[in-house]
């Protein structure tokens, strides 16, 4: 079995150290060098071709924004960020992460030994799962012009009662971004869950904020869904919609992992599917695995419009391809058609939406 070869970047020697020594021990992954800045791994990625680069955020002479945003258009690489838990570690890694990252780990703030054996352990799964990746989908969608969605606004209103339930993991931030930079204030409310640490989606919600017409928000529970809202689940916490008298609102609340997840999207989808059925659509992204995939197939037995991204298009084609084979999601579209689909379906106008599934 071909084994993984990843360089390590970062500017401590200890923790190039524990990280190398940490991912050795996957015999799957093999540590083929490290780098203390940006400028000696650019010359190490050209000798050694790694399959992986793990990256630290915060770097002398270079950060690794500034790092990945001369990379990736010339070497476009799967990419892990190693940040810390602050405000400044999260607001970077968000950056890093529309920059070309796939995947964040978190370095441990307190009880770092405990932390640190859990952090290795999910390092070393999701360096295999950026292994996995399709960098060039990121650089194809980059590259793509955007087309914001013109609809009457009198035609959207009229689907006030709606629900627009979100699903996305790995890949999922940057394609997230594109669909709501589309989107008119006149949209019905939207729930996101994005597989994402506990700390990071409020940063993730203010940099959306920022960047679209919509209001963006982390939600918290008694949060109202909407016409002109998004809400985006707490990373740590089970998002759940559910109806409170005429409107929907947001239960967000601890809970186990469902799906290898927390927030997971089969909790929120199920939940749609529930309290929303036929008033729904549901949107499967970019993500590996399976999470929501049988979420995804009760809201569409429950009468809810679903559709999944296309693998062309997908980073990771994972979570759309299990909807899609398992019958819950109807259409597979292209990323920046999700949309422009969406406003069909809201509007009852005819729009051709690819590859109808036949489940």
């Amino acid at each position: 079995m071909k084994r993984i070869k990843v360089l390590i970047i970062d500017d401590s020697a200890l923790v190039r150290e524990i990280l190398a020594r940490g991912l050795a021990a996957d015999r799957e992954i093999e540590v083929v060098g490290t780098a203390s800045d940006p400028y000696i791994a650019r010359d190490k990625i050209v000798k050694l071709k790694p399959d992986v680069l793990t990256l630290d955020v915060e770097m002398p002479r270079m950060d690794g924004v500034e790092f990945l945003r001369r990379l990736m258009p010339q070497y476009p690489l799967p990419v892990v960020m190693v940040s810390a838990l602050t405000k400044r570690g999260a607001t970077i890694t968000l950056a890093a992460l529309e920059a070309g990252a796939v995947e964040v780990v978190t370095k441990p703030g307190v009880d770092i030994a405990r932390g640190l054996n859990a952090m290795l352990t999910e390092l070393r799964e999701k360096v295999k799962t950026a292994a996995g990746t399709n960098v060039s989908a990121w650089k194809s969608n980059q590259g793509s012009t955007l087309r914001r969605v013109k609809t009457e606004r009198m035609a959207l209103s009229e689907s006030t009662d709606k629900v627009i339930a979100i699903g996305a993991s790995t890949g999922g931030t940057q394609a997230i971004r594109r669909i709501i930079q589309c989107l008119p204030t006149s949209m019905p409310g939207i729930v996101i869950v994005q597989h994402m640490p506990a700390g990071f989606t409020r940063h993730f919600a203010d940099s959306l904020n920022n960047a679209c017409d919509l209001e963006v928000m982390e939600a918290k529970t008694g949060d109202r869904v909407m016409t002109g809202r998004v809400l985006i689940a707490p990373g740590g916490l089970q998002l759940k919609v559910r109806r409170s008298g005429g409107m929907y609102i947001v239960a967000c609340s601890p809970g186990e992992n469902v799906c290898g997840h927390c927030p997971s999207v089969e909790v929120l989808f199920q939940s749609v599917a529930a309290h929303v059925g036929a008033n729904a659509i549901g949107i499967m992204l970019t993500g590996m695995g399976s999470d929501g995939a049988d979420g995804m197939v009760a809201m569409r037995r429950a009468g809810a419009r679903t559709i999944a991204q296309d693998e062309a298009t997908s980073v990771v084609f994972g979570m759309p391809r299990v909807a899609y084979e398992r019958g819950g999601a109807e259409f597979l579209v292209a990323l920046n058609e999700i949309p422009h689909a969406i406003a069909a379906l809201l509007t009852g106008k005819k729009q051709r939406l690819p590859i109808k599934n036949p489940c």
